[in-house]
């Protein structure tokens, strides 16, 4: 570089960029180590509930810098795993205090159960590290590309490797901002998560020792980028239709959180309490104007088929010119057999069940032991019984209403994966995140679930045990909504679908598009 050149890069901060850089990249052993699990904790504070989204950039930034100054294959996977490691353990600690609802039994098992679902998972970070620093890479934007590229490629196969857990995608960190969020009509989560990764590590490239346009040009590229997601978010928004403007003609919903602790839910001493908590709850005034109740997941923890009465409490409130739609388990055992199964029932005025939907993506240790034979641990849900996987997907007819793709606890988190043909008027995601206390968990569920509305171009329906239910229309914006921990009745309209959008016509295609258009790019910067 000339001396003029040096001089305007230290002007813009070339010099202090690249001392940082050249730090974070001279960093061995322990020490970097400890740095990459640092900056993966620190980006999970960009995620809900904190939302600090500048804070990707350091995180992903300094992610770059230490991969350029690892020397080895085997340093690069354990430095991608420990970043891992730390983005994993911050973003899912929550899990921990399910093991605490009956500690006596479960709670020795929380911190293996946390570390070793973050050690886990953090192999996929720790495999795309390896392949970034695998790529002949001569220059820090091709290090960014590839990082974008091989972190989206794990990230997918790890929503999609033994059942799946595409769980704080990146996407969720523009909750708060259905205008940033309008992009996944297109290409869905993984498209929007790919473009704020490759945001989120452009600046790495300020620290090369390039002239100062090659230096910029990733993250001008990258602002270019995030304007066009605003601008293009905010047209779509402006030719929406203003809520409450295109409802559902005929349908008022009634949402009931109850908020039972979970340690009291499955009690028997106290099931028929619960019962009567929903019923009263259901009561509250404005239920003749209501055309659907809906209660949460296993909102009552009594079998249908084994209780009298049940049914005739179900008629007392199932709304005579529509239906109460509520999450119960279901036990078969006809035929010699034992099925325990995690359900929606659609119940009419009468009692009677008019559909029926079986949880089909189960939460493994939640509701079923994997490799049980091998691993001779309890699950944490009551009983003793795992439950049993439904058949799949469904369209469910509901009296009065527009018909629904139910979804069950975390069915709400897999992109492309909620719906079923016929397509559906609306999404109705009954869950109970009681298990999880006051944490980030509900937070982070939510967003993943709001992003399904917003991918579809349905309403999202939410029910929750203790929070958080909400009504969401199709382009993502709240409606109604009843915080964590209330107790109380939501009552909305339903929100009118929209037209199938593109992310509900092809799926992925747009986000592979994407990625292999990076990988383009990738390819010339490496060719050059």
């Amino acid at each position: 570089m000339t001396a003029e050149a040096r001089e305007a890069a230290a002007a813009l901060g070339g010099t202090g960029v690249r001392r940082l850089a050249e730090g974070v990249r001279r960093l061995a052993g322990w020490r970097r180590l400890a740095l990459a699990a640092a900056l993966g904790a620190a980006a999970v504070a960009a995620l809900p509930p904190i939302h600090v989204v500048p804070l990707l950039i350091p995180a992903f930034t300094g992610l770059v810098w230490q991969i350029e100054g690892v020397r080895t294959r085997t340093g690069a996977f354990w430095l991608g795993w420990a970043f891992g490691l730390g983005f994993f353990g911050a973003g899912l600690y929550w899990i921990g205090i399910a093991f605490l609802v009956q500690a006596e039994v479960h709670g020795w098992m929380m911190p293996f159960a946390v570390a070793g679902l973050a050690a886990g998972l953090a192999i996929f970070t720790g495999l795309a590290a390896l392949a970034v620093h695998a790529l002949p890479c001569r220059s820090t934007a091709a290090r960014v590309l590839a990082l974008t590229l091989a972190w989206m490629l794990a990230s997918w196969l790890r929503g999609h490797i033994l059942t799946g857990f595409p769980w704080n995608l990146l996407a969720t960190a523009w909750d708060p901002w259905p205008v940033m969020q309008q992009s996944a009509a297109l290409w869905g989560a993984w498209g929007l998560s790919l473009v704020t990764l490759l945001a989120a590590a452009a600046p790495a490239t300020l620290a090369a020792d390039d002239g100062i346009l090659r230096r910029w040009a990733l993250p001008g590229l990258a602002v270019l980028l995030l304007g066009a997601l605003a601008a293009g978010g905010s047209a779509r928004l402006a030719r929406a239709p203003v809520p409450g403007s295109a409802d559902v003609e005929g349908v008022r919903l009634r949402i009931v959180q109850a908020a039972v602790p979970q340690r009291e839910k499955w009690a028997a001493d106290k099931r028929l309490a619960h019962l009567k908590t929903h019923l009263r709850l259901t009561r509250r005034p404005g239920l003749g104007d209501v055309t659907h109740v809906i209660w949460p997941e296993t909102a009552v923890p009594l079998f249908p088929s084994k209780t009298d009465g049940l049914r005739r409490a179900f008629a007392t409130v199932a709304p005579p010119a529509g239906a109460l739609l509520t999450g119960l388990p279901r036990l078969n055992t006809g035929a010699g057999t034992r099925e325990l199964y995690n359900s929606l029932f659609v119940i009419g005025p009468d009692g009677g069940t008019r559909a029926r939907y079986d949880k089909f993506h189960l939460v493994p240790f939640g509701e079923y032991v994997p490799l049980q034979d091998w691993l001779p641990l309890p699950k944490l849900t009551a009983g003793r019984t795992g439950f049993t996987a439904g058949p799949g997907a469904r369209t469910l007819s509901v009296p009065g209403a527009p018909p629904t793709s139910p979804l069950i606890c975390y069915e709400a988190i897999f992109p492309g994966a909620v719906t079923a043909q016929p397509r559906p008027g609306w999404l109705l995601n009954v869950t109970n995140d009681a298990w999880f206390g006051v944490s980030s968990g509900p937070y982070q569920h939510l967003a993943s679930a709001r992003l399904r509305a917003l991918e579809e171009g349905l309403p999202l329906v939410r029910a929750a045990n203790t929070g958080i239910s909400v009504v969401v229309g199709p382009f993502g914006r709240t409606r109604a909504r009843l915080g964590l921990g209330e107790k109380g009745v939501l009552d909305s309209p339903l929100p009118a679908a929209i037209a199938p959008t593109s992310y509900a016509r092809f799926a992925d295609t747009a986000a592979a598009l994407l990625w292999l258009a990076v990988a383009a790019v990738f390819a010339a910067i490496r060719r050059r």
